[in-house]
């Protein structure tokens, strides 16, 4: 009677996930609706565009072509792409930037061929009839001349400049995270029509994020029956907008330096105090300083740490059935230098095993932490160490079992002095018998899932 209970439970529970995922996923991508057009999304750097202060006079330049020189094909594991990873309109997207900064007149001239066959079109009709009065239509106005040209283009598109990912899972339940970051990479130039010469060149970076989030069960609730759900959502930032970003944001760049070294001037030249210029300063001063992954370094973890961690043990050794045990651990750290640091720890939990045993222990241990990236304010960690595990009840080896120690982890820093990391390690100790049998090849050891904080002092 009870089991039919539980799985009429299980199976109304089941109904009613189904139901709740299926309702948020409508409410992402209602089924089987359409979005209407829409006029285009803006770029993040847009506003800033439209802040520049007025010129004293308009530019007007020309851009022929402004086109994608990467050559770089989209990314396919499972057969050749030949379709391209970068859009081939950017000359589009640079004409309205010049337009929307109130900076420059664009003039047509990538597709110039076309123009001038409509001009003579036109010309030709005006040569065969006259107009209202009877006389003869007069010429067409002869075409601007630009006094600048626009040149340059996007050179650089690199994908899985960083990626990474995140991930648990107990007894068939868990989730896990993915993140990859691209860069897109663009170059503008301005060129004198009266000489040729390049009169300021500007490039700009924009790093281009993808993430994903997934989780789901799976795991037999009877013999007969197996439950398993999944759910998940991605979120990838349109490349299409990040070009388009740092198309305007190269637009801005040089408008400013053009001011600055009196290639143009401002309509009020106080102005070049004025907000958009402090702003630009001080996002150039922070570009001097990220690195190549587009992250700003940080001098974390400095001088000494103390820390505290909780988590579960799990025993392995020669009873059946290991249960889950809390566990919680006091340590301390130093940092050797930016990669490396000496660790020291104080920990006690309990290791037990279903029906067999359970038994109360404290351990003690040195490590020595390596960092991978230790400048960042996300880092794996791996660590490696000995120490000395002491079971009061215990009459083998005199409850002391010395062990090797091995983790691997990852540490996220909101802040140069405060850490939460995540860890996963193995504790092995050199002699057998921590559940009190003395059998098989293989010793005794624990495993860790542990979370922890730390603060670093000085």
């Amino acid at each position: 009677m009870s089991n039919i209970r539980l799985q009429s439970f299980v199976q109304v529970a089941v109904l009613a996930s189904t139901v709740l995922l299926a309702g948020c996923f409508n409410y992402l991508a209602p089924f089987g609706a359409t979005k209407e057009a829409h006029p285009g999304l803006q770029s993040a750097q847009y506003s800033e565009l439209k802040r520049l202060p007025p010129p004293q006079e308009k530019i007007v330049a020309a851009v022929y072509r402004f086109r994608d020189q990467t050559g770089q094909y989209k990314a396919s594991d499972n057969m050749a792409s030949w379709s391209t990873a970068v859009t081939q309109g950017a000359t589009s997207i640079l004409m309205r930037a010049l337009e929307e900064s109130g900076w420059f007149i664009p003039i047509e001239r990538e597709g110039l061929s076309n123009l001038l066959n409509e001009r003579q079109i036109i010309q030709s009709i005006r040569a065969q009839h006259t107009g209202p009065d009877g006389e003869p239509l007069g010429p067409l106005p002869p075409l601007l001349y630009a006094g600048v040209l626009i040149e340059g283009g996007i050179i650089g598109y690199d994908t899985n400049v960083m990626t990474g990912g995140l991930g648990a899972r107990y007894f068939g339940t868990g989730g896990a995270g993915q993140y990859r970051q691209d860069q897109v990479t663009v170059y503008v130039r301005v060129v004198s029509t009266q000489n040729g010469r390049v009169l300021k060149t500007v490039h700009t970076t924009k790093t281009i994020v993808s993430q994903k989030l997934d989780g789901g069960v799976f795991r037999y609730v009877d013999v007969k029956r197996i439950l398993e759900g999944e759910t998940g959502y991605s979120l990838n930032e349109p490349p299409v907008l990040a070009v388009t970003e740092a198309i305007e944001e190269a637009v801005k760049n040089l408008i400013i330096e053009g001011v600055r070294e009196n290639l143009w001037a401002l309509q009020n030249p106080n102005d070049i105090y004025s907000d958009v210029f402090l702003a630009y300063d001080q996002s150039l001063e922070r570009a001097n300083q990220l690195d190549y992954y587009d992250r700003l370094p940080q001098d974390n973890r400095p001088g000494l740490g103390l820390g505290f961690s909780a988590g579960a043990l799990r025993y392995q050794g020669n009873y059946l059935n290991p249960l889950a045990r809390p566990t919680a651990e006091l340590f301390v750290r130093g940092n050797l230098s930016h990669h490396f640091a000496l660790g020291a720890g104080f920990s006690f939990g309990e290791l037990a095993a279903e029906g067999a045993f359970s038994k109360t222990h404290i351990a003690g241990d040195a490590h020595l932490i390596y960092y991978m990236v230790p400048l960042g304010a996300v880092t794996p960690f791996v660590s490696g160490g000995l120490g000395l595990l002491v079971q009061s009840d215990s009459e083998i080896s005199g409850g002391l079992f010395p062990y090797v120690s091995g983790a691997v982890g990852v540490e996220l820093m909101p802040s140069r002095r405060f850490g939460v990391s995540l860890s996963f390690g193995n504790n092995y100790p050199l002699v057998e018998g921590l559940d009190g049998l003395k059998m098989g090849s293989i010793n005794d050891n624990v495993w860790s899932l542990k979370t922890g904080i730390t603060y670093y002092m000085f």
